[in-house]
């Protein structure tokens, strides 16, 4: 246990925990990157999008999050999604309709194997 003499290791101790916390919580959070660009849009990439919130919200992930981003650089292959749990490597999947979500969501977000059929290699 560290003693605290002053107010400068009072925030260090804090800090400290805050850091722990922090990596903690990364190791056990998911999130789902969607990219919504207007070839996405165009692709159905608002459908794909719904799916993985639909799928988050009535699985009840409670680690798992969503994020909207621009283009992630291959609109020919919208809709793509990227998938990061934990500390494990990001995983890019494309062409992502709404029932290939919901496979991607079920097979590798919940039962953590990598669905081969959308992935290709991402850096």
């Amino acid at each position: 246990m560290t003693k605290v003499k002053s107010l400068e290791d009072l925030k260090k101790v804090r800090q400290a925990a805050l850091d722990e916390r922090q990596q903690i919580d990364a190791a056990q959070q998911t999130i789902i990157t969607v990219g919504i660009t207007t070839p996405a849009i165009a692709a159905g990439g608002n459908e794909t999008l719904k799916a993985i919130q639909s799928f988050i919200e009535t699985h009840n992930l409670q680690h798992t999050f969503v994020r909207q981003t621009g283009n992630l650089g291959m609109d020919s292959w919208e809709p793509i999604i990227q998938v990061k749990a934990g500390d494990q490597p990001k995983v890019t999947y494309v062409r992502v309709d709404p029932a290939a979500a919901r496979r991607i969501m079920q097979e590798h977000v919940v039962d953590g194997q990598i669905v081969q059929d959308y992935r290709i290699d991402s850096a």
